[in-house]
């Protein structure tokens, strides 16, 4: 057991917990992105299925190459005794797995690798979490496409047919869309009421897991029903949490959860998890706050920041030219200082990354939504970050400056809001980003005329 979860301590602490018969019923994973929790916990959930071991075992018990049933499906993560919720970014962990697929596109690890990271996704669509659920008829299709995929790919490796770029390439794909049109941002009460209702059924096998990943984004409904489960859980059942901060769960809530911390690795561990899983070498670059894993990961993305930075800056440079001919349309000649800075500091930045000037909101939008494909593998609330920076960048001057603390209230309230309507209540990306235009566009012309003495300006800059 936690053979390939390396370098963290409360890996010990679980299998000691475990072997000693102390583990709790109920437990908090906490710890930075790409620590190690989410595998501790799909090996903890192995583990408690595994029918060759029993109460009582020693350390070395349940390994990972185990040849029981119970096992076999968990590897595959199909085992129905395992349910998972809750969301995540999957599109860097599956770009990266397949990367080192098409190296070595006859090894059966690196194919399993391919395969866990789709199915990480694919199993947060259990009939038990879609049932009744309005989406389940939109996103059917896109389920059995990625099952066919996945068996496809399986006889391909089998086989050496040597379509394996094509399979994998349509299984991403799928798999991108389905993250964007599947998996909001904050786990919903009905999914922990479905999840509940499982709970109290009796397992398959020996013992039942449900795992509630980044369980911080719980709705407030949600926790209220999650607490009921917490404080009577059914004899046969483990509960799982995982979380980036122990205080991000609420105190009702971590008072009955056995908490286990999961540390940042150091360069070296990091290092040597990507040569081994992903059968890589280690990055040029490692970014500070993601880490070395995180960097890796994020390098595979198909928008990297990147990308999406020099379009947050098209966005804004643009859409402070249109607030500046609305504000001269409405006779309002001196322009407020704010605009004029956001129109100044990003129309360079765009125009570097070869953004022409447009002259219409529909060809900006569109531009965009091209750019980014429908901001696909959920990168909307990345440009959504990007575009805040680059607003901060802009009025870092004037901080202090009622006219700037109100622009950058402006900008967070619209962000938080289309960040909103995309990832909690799914609304389709291009439509939020049409309101968000929109919205900000009205706010800043209101408060340029609201403004009893406007700094006097010309432009908007070269936008």
């Amino acid at each position: 057991m936690f053979e390939n979860l390396l370098g963290q301590r409360a890996a010990d602490q679980i299998r000691e917990d475990m072997s000693a018969g102390r583990l709790a019923p109920s437990m908090l994973f906490f710890g930075p992105p790409a620590s190690g929790k989410g595998t501790a916990a799909l090996e903890l959930a192995r583990a408690l299925s595994c029918e060759a071991a029993g109460p009582g075992n020693g350390p070395d018990a349940a390994p990972w190459n185990c040849g029981c049933p119970a096992c076999a499906a968990h590897r595959q993560l199909a085992h129905i005794d395992l349910l998972v919720l809750g969301s995540r970014p999957f599109a860097p962990e599956i770009s990266a797995a397949r990367a080192a697929f098409l190296r070595e596109p006859g090894s059966a690890a690196v194919s399993m690798l391919f395969i866990r990271s789709v199915r990480k996704l694919l199993i947060r669509f259990s009939p038990v979490l879609l049932e009744d659920d309005p989406k389940s008829g939109k996103l059917n299709p896109l389920l059995a496409a990625l099952e066919e995929g996945l068996g496809d790919l399986e006889l391909t490796v089998q086989g050496g047919t040597g379509e394996a770029e094509k399979i994998s390439a349509a299984i991403m794909k799928s798999a991108f869309k389905l993250e964007a049109e599947g998996i909001g941002d904050h786990i919903p009460i009905g999914q922990i009421r479905r999840a509940a209702y499982w709970s109290h059924l009796a397992p398959a096998g020996r013992r039942k897991t449900l795992l509630i990943e980044n369980a911080d984004r719980m709705q407030d409904g949600a926790r209220n029903s999650l607490l009921k489960i917490l404080e009577e859980p059914p004899e046969t059942l483990s509960i799982i949490l995982t979380a980036p901060r122990r205080e991000a769960i609420l105190p009702t809530l971590l008072s009955r959860l056995r908490p286990y911390r999961f540390l940042r690795r150091d360069a070296a561990i990091e290092g040597e998890v990507i040569r081994r899983v992903f059968r890589d070498a280690l990055p040029e670059r490692a970014g500070e706050a993601a880490g070395l894993i995180g960097a890796y990961l994020d390098s595979f993305l198909p928008l990297p920041d990147e990308k999406l930075y020099p379009l947050a800056a098209y966005f804004i440079a643009a859409l402070a030219r249109i607030s500046a001919h609305t504000l001269r349309r409405q006779r309002i000649a001196a322009l407020p200082e704010e605009l004029l800075l956001l129109g100044t500091h990003c129309a360079p930045i765009a125009e570097g990354a070869g953004l022409a000037r447009p002259e219409d909101i529909r060809e900006i939008l569109a531009r965009i939504l091209s750019e980014t494909g429908s901001f696909e593998a959920r990168s909307f609330p990345r440009f959504l970050n990007a575009a805040l920076s680059l607003v901060s960048e802009a009025l870092r001057g004037g901080y202090g400056k009622p006219g700037f603390i109100a622009y950058i209230e402006i900008w967070r309230k619209y962000a938080r809001e289309a960040d909103a309507a995309a990832g909690v209540w799914n609304q389709n990306p291009a439509l939020a980003l049409e309101r968000l235009f929109s919205g900000l566009r009205s706010a800043m012309t209101a408060a340029a005329a609201r403004a009893p003495e406007p700094q006097a300006g010309g432009s908007a800059g070269p936008y």
